[in-house]
């Protein structure tokens, strides 16, 4: 019998009327902004409505390092969702929205998989509410009026040679990392460098990411800095006044999206910062209306615990006044195999060796979360390839470390593979031994938190950078943005700089080559090694394979 791909299965569900999911969790159809019949936005007013009252339990879902064999971190935070309704826990999951760039260009779809899908699949991945293209056209607003300004009097004394502003689109083009515009004469404005990043990296969705209601997103806006005058002082949205005219515009997006999960349980989706280059988690609007929804709350940060993880707890949960009860942290035999120095055609062996070795990647990331003080749970994602001894070495492998490690199946039997690991996670949750702390202080200089993280997340002796980066560390200071958080823009790949340096390296440096400021949202963007704010796509991407059918039925999308 032939397996289903994952949009196969999707077609095939039986999904409930939004409002019908909507009234499960207590959501009146008049709170509703239906967009058809099966997904929809909740309104702002009843959101301002929940602000009162008790939180339910905060688990959070991160990763192993991920490889090309893929960990399945959203399709288990999914599985996890429905298995923990599946025993009779009110349970919601909150993820964040897929960016047209990966699904066009590296990964496919972003909406789980199996059955463990959250659903319209089609429509999450294509457009879904217009949340992107809204961010892409408040930012892309912004960078016109700055360029508008300096076509007439620049009043404000604007330097183009110091304008931090870039412009961005929502899909992975090299080609516009570094642009000159302003070309053509007078009449075309001024002349000056300029540049794309994909909008998953904008400062505008780490605001709309971090803020608490419409107000708080207004006031985030006016203070970005959107460049430096000749004298080298900030120059602000609000001093351009340009944050009234982009809340317009993202009015709308600011409400989080409602859908449903394969097996009819609810599911919020709102924002989607990148964890390599941004932020890596949904948004505080959506994760505290869940809280006030539901008993149980699961969300995701993205790729590996060392960068979605981190940033969870060191900026979300810090600006949020989070408190997490729990972690998952998915792990597949296939995964670790890789991190042991198994080529990826050769994964589907036995590697008894290999996968001890590729343990250390796990250990790494066991040791690291246990910093944080919150109790952690091992989520073994299992392929049909893995051998019973296989499975057993990484049960055995966390037991050292006080840490169960729970076999699931829920890409090929949804909820049902993930009960036991739903039983264990109500048990930590409700266990009371949670003590959540963050990595650093606010008063560490921003120099020492960057090291920090460097140095007890990424196993690294130590940063490095060169003269002119070390004097903007030192301006930040001066300038009063001393006391924001570290948002490390690094490789997923690997706790160093170097993508192709697998397991749990030690002993290196981390290369720092940009900082940029994000003072809407409240920390410093620290860019590590080569990694791209605007990803570029591989020789063959997955747009190749994606098509309309006959029946005008979108295909491809895994």
């Amino acid at each position: 019998m032939a397996v289903k791909s994952d949009i196969e299965i999707a077609r095939a569900a039986t999904l409930e009327p939004i409002q019908e999911i909507a009234r499960e969790l207590g959501i009146p159809q008049d709170s509703l902004i239906p967009y058809g019949h099966d997904k929809a936005k909740i309104c702002a007013d009843f959101v301002a409505s929940k602000s009162n009252g008790e939180d339910g339990k905060l688990i959070l879902v991160t990763a192993v390092s991920p490889t090309p064999a893929g960990e399945g971190k959203t399709t288990t935070t999914v599985g996890l969702g429905d298995g923990m309704n599946l025993i009779g826990k009110n349970t919601l999951i909150c993820l964040r929205e897929p960016s047209l760039g990966p699904c066009f260009g590296m990964k496919g779809g972003a909406a789980g998989g199996g059955y463990a899908q959250v659903v319209p699949m089609t429509d999450i991945n294509l457009h879904f509410t217009g949340d992107f293209h809204a961010i892409g056209a408040a930012n892309n607003l912004l960078a016109a009026l700055i360029d508008n300004h300096l076509h007439w009097e620049n009043s404000l004394n604007i330097d183009p040679r110091r304008i931090t502003w870039r412009r961005v689109v929502d899909m992975n083009d090299r080609a516009l990392r570094s642009v000159t515009s302003g070309l053509g004469g007078y009449v075309n404005g001024v002349v000056r460098e300029d540049g794309f990043d994909i909008t998953a990296a904008s400062e505008i969705m780490a605001i709309l990411c971090l803020a608490n209601d419409l107000e708080e997103l207004e006031e985030r806006l006016g203070k970005v800095v959107l460049g430096y005058t000749r004298d080298n002082l900030p120059v602000t949205v609000r001093e351009l006044n340009a944050h009234g005219a982009m809340t317009a515009l993202l009015r709308d997006a600011m409400q989080p999206n409602l859908v449903q999960t394969l097996e009819n349980n609810p599911a919020l989706m709102h924002g989607g910062p990148f964890a390599n280059i941004a932020h890596g988690c949904n948004s505080v609007m959506a994760t505290k209306t869940g809280l006030k929804l539901a008993d149980y709350v699961i969300t995701e940060a993205g790729f590996g615990a060392d960068l979605g993880a981190e940033k969870f707890f060191n900026i979300k949960c810090r600006k949020a006044g989070l408190s997490p009860d729990a972690v998952v942290l998915v792990a597949t035999v296939k995964a670790l195999k890789m991190h042991g120095g198994v080529a990826k055609d050769e994964l589907g062996k036995e590697n008894v060796e290999a996968l001890r070795d590729g343990c250390r990647n796990l250990e790494r990331h066991l040791r690291n979360l246990a910093k944080f003080g919150v109790p952690v749970a091992v989520a073994i994602n299992r392929f049909t390839a893995d051998t019973d001894a296989e499975v057993e070495i990484v049960r055995a492998f966390c037991e050292p470390f006080h840490v169960r490690a729970i076999v699931c199946t829920h890409w090929a039997d949804g909820g049902k593979g993930t009960a036991d690991l739903a039983e264990h996670i109500v048990k930590l949750c409700d266990g009371g031994t949670a003590q959540f702390r963050t990595l650093y202080g606010d008063d560490l200089s921003l120099w020492e938190k960057t090291a920090t993280i460097a140095r007890e997340i990424y196993g690294a002796d130590d940063i490095i950078a060169d003269k002119k980066i070390r004097r903007q560390f030192a301006k930040l200071e001066r300038d009063g943005y001393g006391k924001y958080p570290i948002c490390m823009a690094k490789t997923q790949y690997s706790f160093s700089t170097d993508p192709n340096l697998l397991g749990a390296p030690s002993g290196h440096v981390v290369p720092i080559r940009e900082i940029r400021l994000a003072a809407g949202a409240e920390f410093v963007v620290v860019v590590c090694g080569t990694i791209m704010t605007m990803p570029g796509m591989p020789r063959e991407p997955a747009a190749s394979a994606i098509y309309v059918d006959d029946e005008g039925r979108i295909e491809g999308l895994f």
